[in-house]
């Protein structure tokens, strides 16, 4: 007998065995329990996490000769031919080879009549956002009036390219991506039934870079059973996906901390060698720091974790306004990491910017918290900021907000800083006003962004306080005025204009306001 890859041996058979999709399960386990059957579900989400398998299940559960339950005995004639794709009553389409009208045309038609041998005639239409137009306004009666014997199953990882006309007329289940402890569980079990030795830490590799798709996992899988051949190693996966160990990612933070430029070129240059992907590497680096901020900050998380011991290593040498900023780093690095001249570069270049920014930060860290004595609200530009050993400034703030705001990287928060006036700076924390109307800006969301770009800025832990309140003034404002102000001008120059009146005076001419663009500098405002 030829082998079955395991996504295909192992893909489950009833909703009990079907991993990460518990919401789904149940309530379409009730509903099938309790005769409350739609004529049409839509199940959404990405690839690999088993939308068909579960459209298969539900059609085992419709079509059982034990009768229509949430648990299809699995012997009956229907349910193994199901299982081996070959019942006649359940018709698998494939929206991304049939899109045309013409496809959907001939599955209708087929429709009308009734089921050979089950109750219930099933289409299953995968990818069905891949449906032209046409095809959708073809299916649109049926799926609103079918017949009593007709049940429509659709599957999309689009469900925003499926016409709203074609979404109310179905129940819809959004399934979600399965954790990577979910997936490493189920791997173990499926390697155990295959009595395959395996190393735990090889199989939340394995998860990780499945991310999130249970089919994907289990195809990684298959390969590394080939490669490791008597069991899976945490090295040898490592080696055949070109990711890195957490002992490499642990070596390159030691090396930041310790301010080690000449160990993190050694340790990349290594990696370069052993063909990792940088990209990976900047992921699982990210991903690292993220967990190291979470065993600070929340010290209880990893209590039970395999990875206490790791993480116990690198917490002492980072505070966690230096996590955060290290994260950004790693994130953004990844971003522009093929904009690089090339990756060994880019991702050098990402090491490097943490390894700069390392020094600076832990002065100006020394400097808050050798400076105990309180302070009132002051004026920023009273407030002296104390010089490092060096005789330079970690940071000042000369008061000037809507200056300071022009230099900061904002995206979705700038609304708020453009919008906010600044009342006082004092103990790195900027105290701000916002209008009523302008309330929706406060989001958390946006406050959030803010403060990391002002600590990014300035290389301390920012905060901000906003009250809503009356404003007199804003960088929003400001710039409103002066434009009203530089509009006003423009239209009075061109007033004066001895040929404009003659056109006025001569010909009835009018100056359209709404059509005057002042210029600033040769360039429009």
């Amino acid at each position: 007998m030829s082998y079955q890859v395991l996504a295909r041996k192992w893909r489950p058979k009833s909703f009990t065995e079907l991993v990460g999709q518990e919401s789904a399960v149940q309530a379409i386990s009730n509903a099938l329990d309790q005769d409350r059957l739609h004529h049409a579900y839509l199940f959404n989400g990405t690839r690999g996490i088993g939308k068909t398998t579960l459209a298969r299940i539900l059609a085992k559960s419709l079509n059982c000769e034990k009768g229509t339950s949430s648990t299809p005995c699995q012997q009956c004639n229907t349910c193994k031919d199901i299982d081996a794709g070959r019942y006649v009553d359940l018709i698998e389409l494939d929206a991304a080879s049939n899109t045309q009208v013409d496809n959907m045309r001939d599955l209708l038609e087929n429709a009308q009549y009734a089921p050979s041998s089950g109750p219930f005639k099933i289409y299953i239409i995968d990818e069905v956002h891949m449906l032209s137009k046409s095809a959708f306004n073809a299916m649109l009666k049926t799926l609103e009036e079918p017949p009593e014997h007709v049940k429509f199953i659709l599957a999309t990882t689009e469900p925003n390219k499926v016409p709203i006309t074609v979404l109310s007329r179905c129940l819809q289940f959004n399934l979600k991506q399965m954790s990577s402890e979910n997936i490493a569980n189920h791997l173990a079990l499926i390697l155990a039934k295959e009595k395959i030795n395996f190393e735990p830490n090889a199989l939340s590799i394995i998860a990780r870079a499945a991310s999130g798709s249970m089919r994907d996992a289990l195809s990684i899988l298959d390969q590394a059973i080939a490669y490791n051949q008597e069991k899976i190693e945490v090295d040898k996966v490592n080696q055949m996906l070109g990711t890195l160990s957490d002992e490499i990612l642990i070596n390159l933070l030691i090396a930041i901390a310790d301010q080690d430029g000449e160990k993190l070129i050694s340790l990349t240059l290594e990696m370069n060698e052993k063909n990792i992907s940088f990209e990976s590497s900047l992921e699982g680096l990210a991903s690292l720091i993220y967990e190291l901020s979470l065993a600070k900050l929340v010290p209880n998380y990893f209590e039970e974790s395999s990875k206490k011991q790791i993480l116990e290593q690198l917490l002492d040498k980072f505070t966690p306004e230096k996590l955060q900023l290290l994260y950004q780093i790693a994130t953004i690095g990844k971003r522009d990491l093929y904009l690089a001249p090339d990756l060994l570069a880019g991702f050098n270049m990402t090491l490097l910017r943490m390894l700069a920014f390392y020094p600076a930060f832990n002065a100006s860290r020394k400097e808050t918290e050798s400076a105990s004595i309180a302070k009132e609200v002051i004026s920023p530009k009273e407030q002296a900021v104390p010089n490092n050993s060096e005789g330079e400034k970690t940071f000042e703030f000369d008061g000037n907000w809507r200056e300071l705001v022009e230099k900061l990287e904002l995206g979705m928060a700038k609304s708020l800083a453009q919008e906010s006036e600044f009342i006082a700076f004092s103990n790195r924390t900027f105290s701000l006003r916002l209008q009523p109307q302008h309330k929706h800006l406060s989001d958390k969301s946006y406050q959030d962004k803010l403060e990391l770009a002002l600590s990014n800025h300035f290389l301390e832990q920012i905060k901000i306080e906003i009250t809503i309140t009356a404003v007199e003034t804003s960088p929003a404002i400001e710039i409103k005025k002066e434009k009203a102000e530089l509009l006003a001008k423009t239209e009075k120059s061109i007033m004066d204009d001895s040929f404009v009146k003659e056109l006025i005076n001569e010909f009835d001419a009018e100056v359209v306001s709404t059509s005057i663009q002042p210029k600033t500098n040769g360039k429009e405002s």
